[in-house]
């Protein structure tokens, strides 16, 4: 496979606050400083966020595609996630992403493989490959 590129464009608005944009896509994203740096903004989504949420939504993407093509039938996939912030050596570091995916089935006999799917999505996230942060999946199987 060749290489892909994704475009993301950034423009500074005020104070600590930008947007984030992409010719590729129609929404943008208003991004800051997050609150517990000086001058910091609550309530806006931060570079921290959206490291998290890269590592949690590519797991779900990966998840989905291996799921379609284990032919795992689940009703539901949900997953809240942790980025752990810490200072090492004198710099600010993302040093762990804590994943906590609930996937929802109808039938007890697909636990087995819904785990395997987690797992192989877990060893195959090309994000979570590609950071140097610890990724910290605790995965539960829910029964509907």
């Amino acid at each position: 496979m060749e290489a892909h590129f994704y475009n993301v464009n950034i423009s500074w608005k005020q104070d600590r606050k930008g947007e984030i944009s992409s010719p590729d896509l129609s929404q943008s994203v208003e991004i800051a400083t997050p609150p517990q740096f000086p001058k910091g903004v609550e309530n806006i989504w931060s570079p921290e966020h959206l490291f998290t949420a890269a590592v949690s939504s590519c797991l779900m993407t990966t998840f989905l595609a291996i799921a379609e093509n284990s032919k795992l039938e689940f009703v539901n996939f949900e997953c809240s996630s942790k980025g752990k912030l810490e200072q090492v050596e004198g710099k600010f570091l993302m040093t762990e992403v804590i994943l906590e995916p609930v996937v929802t089935i109808k039938n007890e006999s697909d636990r087995e493989k819904a785990e395997r799917v987690l797992q192989k999505s877990e060893a195959n996230c090309l994000i979570s490959n590609s950071v140097k942060s610890k990724i910290t999946m605790i995965p539960q199987i829910s029964l509907m």
